[in-house]
C-alpha cells in the first residue's frame, strides 16, 4: 500500500478529535505549562523540606537533649567551608512503607545515618540507598566516611533487610573490599552502634569515637539480657550441638579430616579434607563464635587462599558471642577481621547451613552476601537476624519502654491501650516468637 494511501486510511478510520489533539492551538482555557511545572517544583521542594526534618519533632528534641547534632548539622561541620555536598537519595523511603514514615531511608549519603528515624535502624530502602553510594565510591574510587549512629537492622523487616546478596551483609562485604582495593574507609562514631552498626566502624581503616556519647556494642543490653534470658531456656545443656566432625565424616572422602589448631578456638573447627579427590579448607560451627574462634577462622581463610585451596563452609550459629567480656575482649574487632577475611577470600566458596544462620555469624561464615559460588541450605536451616527467643526478648523490652515512655508523656492516667504488664509481655514475647522462628 502506498505511503499515502495507508495514511488516508489512518485519518479515516480515526475520529476528528483523536487525529486532531495535537494540532490544538493554545488558548488560556488550558493549563500552563509554566504554572504546572511550578506546582510539581513547590512540592518537590515541600518534600526535600519534611525529609531533611527527620523523624519528627520529638525525636529530634530526645536527639538534641543528648548534646547530639543533627546528620545534615555534621556533614556541614566537617566539610571544607563553602564546599559542595550532593546528597544522593533524599528522598529514598518518601511514602514507601504507608504511615510509617521514613524520610530519607533514615540514611543521608555521605554516609551518616539519622539516628532520629527509627533509632538509625536500617529498612529496606536504607539498605538499598547505602548500597548505591558504596557502587558510586567505587566506580569513582572515593574514599568513604561513615558518621555512625545507627541500631543496626530494622528487626521487624528483617526479611527483607537481612538474608539475602543485596542486603544489610552487603555492605560490609563492599566496605571490606573497597578496602582491600586501597580506598580509605573512615568512620565516625558519634552514637550508640549496635549489632550491624558496630561493623561499620570496626572494619573501617580508622575510626574516632566521641567521648560521652559514641558506644559500640556487638549487642545492646536489650539483646545481652535477651541472649541470657534463652541461654537458660534453651541453650546448649538443653538442647545440645551437632558436631561438626560427625558431619564430615560422612562427606569428605574416607572421612579423613585433618584438622587445624584443633585445640584453639574450639566453637570453631577448621581443617584440610578431599570431596571427590579435590582439596578443600572446611571452616564448621561448633558454637558461638569467640574472639579466639575469630582469629582463628581469619588465620585458616587467608591461609587457603594463600595455597589456593576452595573453602567450604558449614553454618549452624546464633552469631558472635555477646556480654561484657566479650566485649572488652575485642570480639568486635575480631569478628570483623573475620568477616574481612571471608569478603576478601580469593579462592571458590561453598556454603551449607546445616542449622542457625543468625546475626553477624551469618556473615563470618560465608552468607549469601559474600558471594559464595554455592549456597545450600537442609531443611533444618533457618536464616535471621537473631533467634525467635531473642528477638522476641528485644522487642517485648523495647516495647514495654514505648508505653513507659507514652504514659509518662500523656496526662491524667493512661489510657487503657498503654497499660503493660506481665501478661501483656508474655502474650507480646509469645506472638512475637512464632512469628521470627
Amino acid at each position: 500500500m502506498p505511503l499515502s494511501s495507508a495514511f488516508a486510511s489512518y485519518a479515516a478510520a480515526t475520529p476528528l478529535g483523536a487525529a486532531s489533539v495535537l494540532h490544538q492551538p493554545y488558548t488560556p482555557a488550558r493549563v500552563s505549562v509554566e504554572s504546572a511545572n511550578a506546582a510539581v517544583l513547590a512540592k518537590l521542594h515541600a518534600d526535600l523540606a519534611a525529609a531533611r526534618l527527620g523523624g519528627g519533632s520529638k525525636a529530634v528534641m530526645r536527639h538534641r537533649s543528648r548534646s547530639k547534632l543533627l546528620p545534615r548539622e555534621r556533614i556541614d561541620a566537617i566539610l571544607d567551608e563553602g564546599s559542595p555536598f550532593l546528597e544522593l537519595s533524599p528522598l529514598a523511603g518518601y511514602d514507601l512503607y504507608g504511615e510509617e514514615a521514613v524520610p530519607a531511608g533514615g540514611l543521608v549519603t555521605g554516609i551518616a545515618n539519622d539516628a532520629t528515624v527509627k533509632g538509625g535502624t536500617y529498612y529496606p530502602i536504607t539498605v538499598k540507598k547505602h548500597l548505591r553510594l558504596q557502587e558510586v565510591a567505587a566506580a569513582c574510587r572515593l574514599p568513604c566516611l561513615y558518621l555512625v549512629d545507627s541500631g543496626g537492622a530494622n528487626l521487624p523487616r528483617q526479611a527483607e533487610v537481612f538474608p539475602d546478596r543485596d542486603h544489610f551483609g552487603r555492605i560490609f562485604y563492599n566496605q571490606a573490599r573497597m578496602s582491600a582495593a586501597g580506598l580509605p574507609q573512615l568512620a565516625v562514631v558519634l552514637g550508640s552502634c549496635t549489632a550491624g552498626g558496630a561493623y561499620m566502624p570496626a572494619m573501617a581503616d580508622e575510626s574516632v569515637i566521641v567521648a560521652g556519647n559514641g558506644t559500640i556494642f556487638l549487642a545492646g543490653p536489650p539483646l545481652v539480657k535477651a541472649a541470657m534470658d534463652s541461654s537458660s531456656k534453651g541453650g546448649a545443656k538443653v538442647r545440645g550441638a551437632a558436631d561438626p566432625r560427625a558431619i564430615l565424616a560422612r562427606i569428605l572422602d574416607g572421612s579423613k579430616f585433618d584438622e587445624f589448631k584443633a585445640n584453639y578456638g574450639r566453637t570453631l573447627v577448621t581443617g584440610f579434607g578431599r570431596m571427590y579427590g579435590q582439596s578443600v579448607g572446611v571452616v564448621a560451627n561448633a558454637g558461638v563464635l569467640r574472639s579466639d574462634a575469630a582469629l582463628k577462622g581469619s588465620h585458616f581463610i587467608q591461609l587457603c587462599c594463600q595455597r589456593g585451596v576452595p573453602l567450604l563452609f558449614l553454618q549452624d550459629i546464633n552469631g558472635f558471642m555477646v556480654g561484657r567480656t566479650a566485649e572488652a575482649g575485642g570480639i568486635a574487632k575480631d569478628g570483623a577481621k573475620m568477616v574481612m577475611a571471608v569478603a576478601c577470600a580469593s579462592v571458590p566458596k561453598v556454603t551449607v547451613i546445616v542449622g542457625g544462620s543468625y546475626g553477624a555469624g551469618n556473615y563470618g561464615m560465608s552468607g549469601r552476601a559474600y558471594s559464595p559460588s554455592f549456597l545450600y541450605m537442609w531443611p533444618t536451616a533457618r536464616i535471621g537476624v537473631m533467634g525467635g527467643e531473642q528477638a522476641a526478648g528485644v522487642l517485648a523490652q523495647v516495647e514495654a519502654e514505648k508505653h513507659k515512655r507514652d504514659a509518662g508523656s500523656s496526662h491524667g492516667p493512661a489510657a487503657p491501650s498503654r497499660a503493660w504488664g506481665p501478661q501483656q509481655a508474655a502474650a507480646f514475647k509469645q506472638a512475637m516468637t512464632e512469628k521470627y522462628e
